[in-house]
């Protein structure tokens, strides 16, 4: 797996991720939105400078310019419901791109810390040949990323797989990379140190999805 570390370098990134992980700054669920979207917007254009590109020619006012654009068609795919505000981030920069959803979430048969993962529900375009972007905020075990890519590759084969991240921790990395092709881009905008005996990240920022949407029953 090619794992892209975004934060390795002083950038406003950080001070994104900074605010995301504030107790007092996220307790405003509108301001925690936006500062996921704005790191899913930096983390698309990391993201853009590996994509194909190709020759083209625009017409100006004043003549022709000749420049490059995106050669790649791209499909964005964002686990529900914690995915939503980085995928619009992700769709600010790759504006032309198509778009999927699909569910999974922790399900406790015996009410403890034993958990499975439920994939319930996808409505995503084909993908085939194309360059898959699976977004999820939070990677803590890799288990509901596995269990979608798992659902997704069923029927087709994209050209490349990126996967997106905010904040992981090494174990959920280290699930990915025993699961999941070689050749799959994993892009980190944050790596955390661990997980703690409930599988949450250590010191990760909490429930992103009700953090930004509100508590769940």
């Amino acid at each position: 797996m090619h794992i892209h570390y975004i934060s390795e370098n002083n950038s406003i990134l950080n001070h994104f991720l900074a605010e995301i992980r504030d107790v007092i700054i996220q307790k405003d669920s509108m301001r925690f939105r936006k500062n996921i979207e704005r790191i899913g917007e930096i983390m698309a254009y990391e993201l853009s400078k590996t994509l194909e590109y190709k020759s083209i020619e625009v017409q100006t006012p004043l003549g022709i310019k000749h420049t490059t654009t995106v050669a790649d068609n791209v499909v964005l795919c964002s686990i529900l419901r914690a995915g939503l505000a980085l995928h619009t981030g992700f769709m600010t920069i790759f504006d032309n791109a198509e778009n999927g959803f699909v569910s999974a979430y922790r399900h406790h048969p015996n009410n403890d810390d034993y958990f499975d993962i439920l994939v319930e529900y996808q409505a995503a375009p084909s993908f085939e040949n194309k360059n898959l972007i699976l977004i999820d905020p939070m990677l803590a075990t890799g288990q509901s990323i596995v269990a979608v890519f798992n659902k997704l590759m069923t029927e087709e084969t994209p050209k490349e797989i990126h996967i997106a991240v905010v904040i992981a921790a090494p174990e959920g990395i280290a699930y990915l990379e025993k699961h999941l092709p070689n050749n799959c881009h994993l892009w980190v905008a944050a790596l955390d140190e661990k997980l703690n005996e409930k599988n949450y990240i250590i010191p990760g920022l909490g429930d992103a999805g009700d953090l930004a949407y509100g508590s769940k029953l």
